[in-house]
């Protein structure tokens, strides 16, 4: 039985991250996902907790048919070779999907097999640029599967992120970075 590992801050999980995952599963017969920057949360380019992230991804793949997952969240590190040692310590997988570079070369530099998924629409499918639209008040909800639009609705996260914006913005001229 093959497992992939599949990284991210998933903040928001969008259809990049869900169709990433299903290509994966057509490869593979299980995927781990790991939720990075487990410990971040209510700031502008991590505004969501990582129980609200697992809960997103938990019901947007049940919703979609996909019951070969695992989701978990590990700590951060300071140090990119003890966090990819942990994570080969704590996990059982054949190979890393990415298209993260520091990811790739994280997982490369301690001798796991790296492979990238395909890169679904960039642009759109953008943990940054769905915040920014968000903040912006522009249209977002096409670019999320319909339980994360559900899920940020009812824990009030557009609302959220506009906050966390405005504040960043405060207290830091030009701020840009979402």
């Amino acid at each position: 039985m093959s497992k992939a590992l599949f990284v991210g801050r998933f903040q928001p999980f969008h259809l990049g991250h869900l169709l990433a995952i299903e290509e994966i599963l057509r490869k593979n017969d299980r995927v781990i996902i790991i939720i990075g920057s487990a410990r971040q949360r209510n700031t502008p380019e991590n505004p969501f907790s990582v129980e609200e992230r697992i809960e997103m991804i938990k019901d947007s793949l049940l919703a979609r048919g996909i019951r070969d997952f695992e989701i978990d969240s590990l700590e951060d590190f300071n140090d990119d070779k003890m966090w990819t040692a942990a994570i080969k310590h704590a996990y059982r997988f054949d190979a890393v999907y990415s298209q993260n570079p520091w990811t790739i070369e994280c997982f490369k530099r301690n001798g796991m097999h790296v492979k990238k998924h395909r890169l679904y629409h960039e642009r759109r499918y953008s943990g940054v640029s769905i915040r920014k639209r968000i903040a912006e008040g522009k249209e977002w909800r096409r670019l999320v599967p319909p339980q994360v639009y559900g899920h940020i609705m009812r824990i009030k996260g557009e609302e959220r992120i506009r906050g966390l914006m405005n504040t960043a913005r405060k207290g830091r001229n030009g701020y840009k970075s979402f």
